[in-house]
């Protein structure tokens, strides 16, 4: 069965790796998906990641990260659905817990941070929140 949403799913299965306490999460592959997955590691939500080729998709193998017990993943939030879709402007990017989160965007140059955003002075689409 075909998933209408990859990113809500690829969201959806980190939150309940880190909830089982796993040490690696496997999960589809796309561009985006690989674009998502290396923001999460530029910003040390994980160790690393690796990705498994096949013959059909090739799946990505996040190693997830743990300080002292406790995930570094605290919260994942899927913000602009396909049903509703959330824009936002250069000027009025949103802020995840004043700083402390990290707010993805996708713009004309790719998926970024809401501060690599405002660094080049682009809006987009606001995927989701991760704290």
């Amino acid at each position: 069965m075909p998933v209408t949403d990859p990113i809500a799913d690829f969201l959806t299965r980190i939150r309940n790796a880190v909830k089982a306490k796993k040490k690696f999460v496997e999960i589809p592959s796309s561009a985006m998906k690989r674009s998502l997955t290396e923001i999460l590691k530029n910003e040390s939500f994980i160790t690393g990641y690796e990705v498994i080729e096949d013959n059909k998709q090739n799946f990505l193998k996040l190693q997830l990260k743990y300080i002292q017990g406790s995930p570094s993943i605290s919260g994942l939030k899927r913000v602009s659905t396909p049903g509703l879709r959330i824009y936002a402007g250069k000027d009025n990017l949103p802020k995840v817990l004043n700083g402390l989160g990290i707010a993805v965007i996708s713009t004309s140059k790719g998926l970024m941070t809401e501060k690599q955003a405002k660094k080049e002075a682009v809006g987009g689409e606001v995927l989701c929140h991760i704290w």
